[in-house]
């Protein structure tokens, strides 16, 4: 990679979309070339690789980045912004081209998943900025980890488990994810700190949101604006197998969050406390650790092409 002056950078995850972000990437690179992009590139070789490539390229001067993948590969060089010294992080510019299991993040701002739409909206050039979530694990040695969608806790975490051994499946694996977790997950006990409030006992998962969809398209949170310095927090609690399967079609049309057992706050800084069980944590669809931990925002630090 040669020194960036006003260069493009494409980050590609070959294997997002089921593989398909490598077949597609010659008619990518082809529609680029066509648009008058002057890109280097590179493709991803292991999991968080994208982090590594984001660090080199920044260190190269690289300011504007474009993502080829899914919301995997799009947070993991959102965490390499947040991790790197070079630039103020809002200075730096990500366009999407989408291609993964979900898209969720890019639905919020209707980026398409067509790919030459995809890079005229890049091309437009009109820059938007939103907050950013950064999870800090209380014990253990984690370093922070950040999203820019949503992160969650206990079924919404088991189900990202089982949804990575069913991607081949698209969008589809999301659903068929939560039926089979709806087997073998067990409701787990917690304390959340929320606006000086202490919200305790049986949960069946707690969610943070700062942008619209997650999970294929699901609505979990009540009113997201990821703008607004605020998380918009859900608290799903006791809820049983019946109550979850009856409540399915709420999770994809946003009416979860007026169940009589959801909990709903906005807020910058929340704290979790897990007693006996710790369940999986995930952020933007991807596992990270598992452990009590405090969320915080930090306002207008990822700018993005939409």
């Amino acid at each position: 990679m040669k020194l960036a002056l006003k260069k493009w950078f494409v980050i590609v995850n070959p294997t997002s979309g089921n593989n398909t972000a490598k077949k597609l990437w010659p008619e990518i690179k082809r529609l680029l070339t066509h648009y008058e992009f002057d890109v280097d590139y590179a493709f991803t070789e292991y999991e968080r690789h994208s982090i590594k490539l984001t660090h080199k390229a920044l260190e190269l001067h690289y300011k504007n980045i474009i993502c080829v993948g899914g919301d995997g590969t799009l947070h993991n060089i959102v965490n390499g912004i947040m991790t790197q010294n070079y630039f103020p992080t809002s200075e730096i510019y990500v366009g999407v081209i989408p291609i993964g299991t979900g898209n969720d993040w890019v639905r919020t701002f209707k980026i398409s998943s067509h790919i030459e739409s995809a890079i005229k909206t890049i091309k437009k050039g009109h820059v938007l900025t939103q907050d950013i979530g950064m999870i800090n694990f209380i014990t253990g040695t984690n370093s922070p980890e950040y999203f820019i969608n949503l992160a969650g806790t206990g079924f919404d975490g088991f189900v990202v488990s089982k949804v990575a051994k069913m991607k081949y499946l698209g969008k589809v694996a999301y659903l068929i994810g939560a039926l089979v977790s709806l087997f073998s997950f067990k409701n787990f006990n917690s304390k959340v700190t929320v606006n000086n409030e202490n919200v305790s006992g049986k949960t069946l998962m707690i969610l943070i949101g700062l942008c619209k969809y997650s999970g294929g398209g699901m609505q979990l949170t009540d009113n997201p604006n990821p703008f607004d310095g605020k998380f918009d927090v859900s608290i799903a609690q006791n809820l049983n197998k019946f109550e979850i399967i009856k409540n399915i079609p709420k999770l994809f049309n946003g009416k979860i969050t007026h169940y009589k057992k959801v909990k709903t706050y906005k807020t910058s800084r929340l704290k979790v406390v897990f007693k006996n069980t710790l369940p999986f944590v995930q952020a933007d669809g991807e596992l990270i650790s598992e452990g009590n931990f405090e969320v915080k925002i930090i306002e207008k630090a990822f700018s993005f092409y939409g």
